[in-house]
């Protein structure tokens, strides 16, 4: 059985997309596994660990059809790294590597070959990243100041109506507003 583009694009117009922000739509690996077994239905798709070492996962899957290779992915985890990795790094990273080799084959792909947990731990890592940015600039402007820090963490604790006991323990928007307060009692731009 020949499969054309126009195959591809008919069961990429029956894939449900999901919503990742910006007014980006992705397709979630299940629904590309959907897609792969619709147009190969003897197809198949394997998945080997090319590295397991220290908490890191490199595996490469394979999407084939009577042994004839139509697409190749590999994806990369790390233990831990971010809130899906905490317990599940294999699978995730599993799961990365179908997605990206029926990406490549055009399953779901039109927008992006990366998978959604692929998507959001890199929105979550990019999150934490300002975060950390803002959290060294509150250090340092408390540091300049000469600032008392337990009494300006009991008045954030106050002010958040949660208890704050060190900087670290501060949320992005906690951390925007008490940057900003500083600075204004303190006649800085």
């Amino acid at each position: 059985m020949e499969i054309t583009y126009e195959d591809i694009k008919r069961v990429n117009a029956e894939i449900k997309m999901t919503d990742i922000g910006r007014g980006k739509e992705y397709a979630e690996v299940p629904q590309r596994v959907t897609a792969f077994r619709k147009l190969f239905p003897h197809g198949t798709i394997t998945t080997d660990i090319l590295s397991l070492e220290n908490g890191v996962v490199v595996m490469k899957a394979t999407a084939s059809v009577d042994g004839v290779i139509l697409g190749e992915g590999l994806a990369y985890e790390r233990e831990g790294n971010g809130f899906i990795n905490k317990d599940s790094y294999i699978e995730n990273c599993q799961t990365s590597a179908v997605g990206r080799a029926l990406g490549f084959i055009g399953i779901g792909s039109e927008t992006s070959i990366a998978s959604a947990e692929e998507v959001m731990n890199a929105k979550m890592q990019q999150h934490k990243r300002a975060e950390d940015e803002l959290k060294t600039e509150l250090k340092g402007l408390l540091e300049k100041t000469n600032s008392n820090v337990s009494q300006f963490l009991a008045l954030c604790s106050q002010v958040f109506e949660r208890k704050i006991t060190a900087v670290d323990d501060m949320f992005e928007e906690e951390l925007k507003q008490a940057i900003k307060e500083v600075k204004k009692q303190k006649g800085l731009k």
